[in-house]
């Protein structure tokens, strides 16, 4: 069983940056594909990054590719999200999820995901 939780949202500008954090726990965490997902109001659930157990290998939405990057610390267990020069269409909920998927794969955000965290909210507005 594993346990993920998310911090780092919070109302930003648009042009500006946060980073998110999720930290996983529970035996076995490391071996996990970790991802990104967000939710709009109104709006279906999105993929936005993900990146291998070993950190070597990324892959990105369409829509953020260039503005985010996703990282991992493998000593703290902890998955990060840099997000740049933010839009108000990058205002949602966000979501790490961890699974066994393949990373460069263009289905990665289709399925695959065994544990979820909780969320924590974007909000991007003048």
């Amino acid at each position: 069983q594993l346990q993920l939780v998310e911090s780092g949202g919070g109302l930003v500008q648009p042009g500006g940056s946060l980073r998110l954090s999720c930290a996983a726990s529970g035996f076995g965490s490391e071996y996990y594909v970790i991802a990104w997902f967000r939710q709009a109001p109104g709006k279906e659930r999105e993929g936005v990054s993900c990146i291998s157990s070993s950190g070597a290998t990324t892959n990105y939405a369409a829509s953020v590719k260039g503005r985010f990057t996703i990282t991992r610390d493998k000593a703290k267990n902890t998955v990060y999200l840099q997000m740049n020069s933010l839009k108000p269409e990058d205002t949602a909920v966000y979501y790490c999820a961890a699974g066994h998927v393949v990373v460069p794969s263009a289905d990665w955000a289709s399925s695959g995901y065994s544990y979820w965290g909780q969320g924590t909210q974007v909000t991007v507005s003048s």
